[in-house]
């Protein structure tokens, strides 16, 4: 193990606990689970803010949507740099103090009478470039708070939060627009950051645990981002795990494109019947969070990778499967089945990256991840919707879970079918 790592080990606790009494997990846990619900939130505000208020067409609200995701693929490199060079801690809060006064902005301007697409563009944006910094950092986070043996129950319980965002965030901002109003229900989304930034404010990251400003801040600002890149790319097991999401991000990305259509479409079911779908769904991956150490436990910490994306498999086609009245319930079963796959392996394939990653690389190796796997997330959708145009709706179904199913090649074909669990006390494994 080399110095760094060992520093990394020093900055967890030295009995282990249980996470629930450990101060600083639970501060990131809360801040975590704040600051995920209020993006939730504004999925649903914003693009009706657009539609509503300003009459946007759809194509201007998918720009809507497209201006978040861009700046994965154009600022996750250089984010990974400033998150190893800097305090990370400190970057978080800065990155929340600053959504916090974007996101309030929009409803100020918009009472005013000045609210105007460009406006919109302009915070969807900066916020997009605020959100990858703070993802990057974010997760380098935990391994700088617990034991290397506590990592798949503490990203399994950073997970919880996730589903749960995504299973009562857009409810949420539903319920919010029809009792306060569209612009006013982004008061919610401002008030997320503020619980994160506090939380954040309150924990207290060891001496050891912190990213040391020493060789690597010396190193060119351009060679730097090279050094995450080249890492990932001399470790088979990290190429492999890279290769796997970008495949499964593409296909799922390229499926909710068209999911909504799909079971208005095709399945002519309501818009009620359409949200409950997507709540059932989400139950796979709350399950899994709650239980992905027990299960990690009995499976193998490196055997549940490739575990958790072959087995569920045959479930995604149901989708295709489903049909009208009670039979849209196949497709929430394989919405719950991709939930619980995606959650399960995030998880475990996350863990994974933060125990053989050097602590002086992780940001940087995180970034790698988030520019490629979520640079590929424009190009799915792209590719469900022009599909869906040429062989129809159902058949890009077909197709999509062929593809989601066929991304467990990648880690079913490598090392980690040999291993069992990660081994703890080795820098770089694979």
């Amino acid at each position: 193990m080399t110095h760094q790592a060992s520093a990394q080990r020093a900055a967890a606790p030295a009995k282990e606990t249980s996470l629930w009494r450990n101060r600083n997990f639970m501060l990131l846990w809360g801040g975590q689970g704040a600051g995920t619900l209020g993006p939730r939130i504004a999925m649903v505000v914003l693009p009706l803010l657009a539609l509503e208020t300003l009459h946007a067409s759809a194509f201007q609200v998918s720009l809507l949507t497209s201006l978040g995701w861009l700046p994965y693929l154009l600022f996750s490199l250089p984010a990974g740099v400033l998150a190893d060079r800097l305090d990370q801690r400190w970057i978080m809060i800065f990155c929340d103090v600053a959504r916090l006064l974007l996101i309030l902005s929009v409803p100020l301007v918009a009472l005013g009478g000045g609210l105007s697409l460009w406006y919109l563009y302009a915070v969807v944006g900066v916020s997009g470039v605020l959100t990858v910094q703070f993802t990057v950092a974010y997760r380098s986070q935990l391994p700088r708070l617990v034991r290397g043996s506590q990592l798949v129950d503490g990203n399994g319980k950073l997970g919880i939060v996730e589903s749960l965002a995504e299973l009562t965030g857009p409810g949420l901002g539903g319920a919010l627009i029809g009792l306060v109003g569209t612009s006013r229900a982004l008061f919610a989304n401002v008030l997320t950051y503020a619980l994160s930034a506090l939380s954040l404010g309150l924990m207290r990251v060891p001496a050891a645990g912190r990213t040391a400003k020493g060789a690597s801040a010396r190193v060119p600002f351009k060679a730097a981002v090279g050094e995450g890149l080249t890492f990932v790319r001399h470790q088979p097991i990290l190429r492999k795990l890279l290769i796997c999401t970008s495949v499964s991000n593409f296909f799922v990305t390229a499926t909710n494109a068209i999911a909504v259509t799909f079971m208005l479409r095709e399945l002519h079911a309501s818009a009620t019947a359409v949200g409950l779908v997507f709540t059932a769904g989400s139950v796979g991956g709350l399950l899994t969070g709650i239980f992905a150490r027990q299960i990690a436990g009995r499976v193998g910490s490196a055997r549940v990778i490739w575990v958790s994306m072959l087995l569920p498999g045959p479930l995604y086609f149901l989708m295709p499967l489903s049909s009208s009245g009670w039979g849209v319930a196949l497709y929430a079963v394989g919405l719950a089945a991709l939930s619980a796959n995606s959650t399960l392996f995030n998880v475990a394939s996350l863990s994974y990256r933060q125990i053989v990653c050097p602590p002086e690389l992780l940001s940087r190796v995180g970034a790698v991840y988030l520019w490629i796997a979520y640079g590929v997330i424009p190009l799915g959708a792209l590719f469900g919707g022009t599909l869906a145009t040429g062989v129809g709706l159902r058949a890009t179904l077909w197709v999509c879970a062929t593809g989601m199913w066929s991304a467990a090649l990648f880690v079913v074909f490598s090392p980690l079918r040999k291993m069992r669990d990660v081994p703890l006390t080795a820098a770089v494994a694979g």
